[in-house]
């Protein structure tokens, strides 16, 4: 038997990775002739209360194995991997668009007097600075309102985010599943709510026949996950420490939360209309970047 080619993959919150997740449970990476293993990224929980982005690295403020070269994948929202092609030093490119299309939400506690977008107005919403609830929560809010009401801060990941809320630090927080449910189940209330795509980046040693071969396992795992997600629920609640809720089942999820996709390629279009907008928050700076600089698609089209 031909030895099987291994491959590490950086790990956020698992509702983002849990087509790969669901691959590597029932076999599929084997079947492809795959070792897939996967690290943590950690979060700082001493991280101060940040408003200004740019003093935030785009791969977070703990050590990051895709730019260590622990892990040669890493997936992410589509605008912080955009920023992460930009700012990597091991030559990391965006090479497909995700399984996982993600929900945020932005959450206040019971008791707020906020109870449409607008109420935030002036108002700190935490997020996790170069993720997506940091550029969802704007997406969103400009919505509602004009960009100098619209303030945003940097607290971490999505326990700190939530703690954060509860113990009154923040009035409002953006949070993804498995936080959503939890916070919902405490008496929490949402104000708005989006769903985004996500890409993934990888770094020169990820050829075009491996990730070919990766994607096809998670094809299987994501007929798997349409068919009936709730079996694999276990990798999300997990995420969720008993001091926090102890009592957190499948059955809390709405399934219309959970939405999976085949992967695919990233579209010239929609890179340029993320890419124009993050411009026009600063959020990345013009140097000449361009679809071509920071995108190869591994994906036959």
């Amino acid at each position: 038997m031909a030895p099987q080619k291994k491959v590490t993959m950086e790990t956020l919150s698992l509702v983002f990775s849990l087509p790969q997740l669901v691959a590597k449970d029932e076999g599929y990476y084997e079947e492809e002739g795959l070792e897939v293993d996967f690290v943590p990224k950690g979060y700082d929980a001493n991280v101060s209360y940040l408003d200004d982005h740019e003093l935030v690295s785009s791969f977070g403020t703990v050590r990051s194995n895709f730019e260590s070269g622990d892990a040669s994948l890493y997936r992410a929202c589509e605008w912080g991997q955009i920023r992460r092609s930009h700012d990597t030093e091991v030559g990391g490119r965006v090479v497909g668009k995700r399984a996982a299309v993600g929900s945020q939400a932005i959450l206040v506690p019971p008791g707020s007097s906020a109870v449409h977008p607008q109420d935030l107005a002036g108002q700190p919403v935490a997020v996790n600075f170069h993720h997506g609830s940091h550029y969802l929560a704007l997406q969103a809010l400009e919505g509602f309102l004009p960009r100098e009401e619209i303030k945003v801060v940097h607290i971490g990941g999505p326990q700190q985010r939530f703690e954060a809320l509860r113990d009154g630090v923040v009035p409002a927080a953006a949070l993804m599943e498995p936080w959503i449910t939890v916070a919902q189940k405490q008496g929490y209330q949402i104000l708005t709510e989006a769903f985004y795509v996500g890409s993934e980046i990888a770094s020169p040693e990820i050829d075009a026949d491996t990730y070919e071969a990766l994607n096809r396992a998670v094809v299987k795992a994501v007929r798997k996950l349409q068919e009936d997600p709730y079996p694999y629920l276990h990798h999300l609640i997990g995420e969720v420490p008993a001091e926090i809720d102890a009592d957190v089942k499948p059955a809390d999820f709405p399934r219309w939360r959970l939405r999976f996709v085949d992967p695919a390629p990233y579209p010239l279009g929609q890179f340029q209309r993320t890419f124009d907008w993050m411009r026009s928050w600063n959020l990345i700076s013009e140097d000449g970047s361009t679809y071509n600089s920071l995108v190869d698609n591994l994906l036959p089209a």
